[in-house]
């Protein structure tokens, strides 16, 4: 069945960012200014009127949120299989009602998540080890990336994310096809979040994983490998550095893993077969 979205209308409080006054000081000078606050509130996910979990995240691409994360924690394991997303904004958060196959909301309660999961925190919650450690298969070949390729999209990545260069205080997860170009960026201030929504922008516009790569303005954390494995994403670069959990994933998953990738630099982890170094 195709996705059917359904909104509430939207409030103040569902806004990405928010004004506050501030007190700014500089240049010796102290003024009171009005800035731009990234929002952070609660997004409660529920399964067939199941809860499932909690997460902190900014209030935008919902609907990519909820789609991304049900792939992602392979509660789906086709876009199709997400029947429907009903949000409602409340006093204390933001609900989305999300409609799958009873055979599916059935597992999901096998493992369902007891605790809110932070913006900093992809796997808070989980009650049992094996929803932590869990193993997704190998990717496929996946493209072979020029490194110049690699780091054209690093750069267009600071241009792409508009809701950090407001705030400063949002992560951004980009997908870029092999010449380099930013074909879809997703910002949020959970790192998790951000590849979720990502996740879940791609699968709607039925986008091929294995033909691109992934950029991620965080560190490598062994979730955020999990989750990219999950979809075959072949090939992850992260500004930051990777955990030592990250590079064992995604050497036994396939991933080519890249870590400190900034300013013409960067780090191969795992597989480096897939980046072709320039020509002397």
């Amino acid at each position: 069945m195709a996705l059917k979205v359904q909104s509430a209308k939207p409030v103040a409080s569902a806004a990405p960012s928010v004004q506050r006054r501030v007190g700014r000081f500089a240049n010796g000078r102290l003024e009171q200014v009005e800035d731009w606050i990234a929002s952070e509130v609660p997004v409660a996910l529920h399964y067939n009127g199941r809860p499932y979990a909690v997460m902190l995240a900014t209030p935008a691409d919902l609907d990519d949120f909820a789609l991304g994360f049900s792939l992602s924690e392979a509660i789906i394991g086709v876009a199709d299989e997400l029947e429907s997303v009903e949000t409602r904004v409340r006093l204390e958060g933001i609900e989305l009602d999300l409609r799958i196959p009873t055979q599916r909301a059935e597992a999901v309660a096998t493992r369902q998540r007891n605790l809110v999961g932070g913006s900093s925190c992809g796997l808070c919650g989980t009650r049992q080890l094996e929803d932590v450690v869990r193993h997704p298969p190998s990717v496929g070949p996946g493209p072979r990336i020029d490194v110049e390729a690699l780091h054209d999209a690093l750069s267009a990545l600071h241009a792409a994310q508009p809701l950090n260069s407001q705030t400063g205080a949002t992560h951004a997860a980009a997908w870029a096809n092999r010449a380099g170009e930013l074909l879809c960026v997703r910002e949020d201030v959970g790192r998790h979040n951000a590849l979720d929504k990502l996740i879940g922008a791609l699968a709607c516009a039925h986008a091929d994983p294995g033909q691109g790569f992934l950029v991620l303005t965080s560190r490598a954390s062994y979730e955020m490998v999990q989750k990219a494995a999950t979809l075959g994403m072949a090939l992850v670069a992260a500004i930051s550095a990777p955990t030592a959990l990250a590079i064992h994933l995604a050497e036994s998953t396939g991933v080519t893993l890249v870590g400190f990738a900034r300013d013409a630099t960067h780090v191969v982890y795992t597989h480096a077969h897939r980046l072709v170094m320039p020509r002397e």
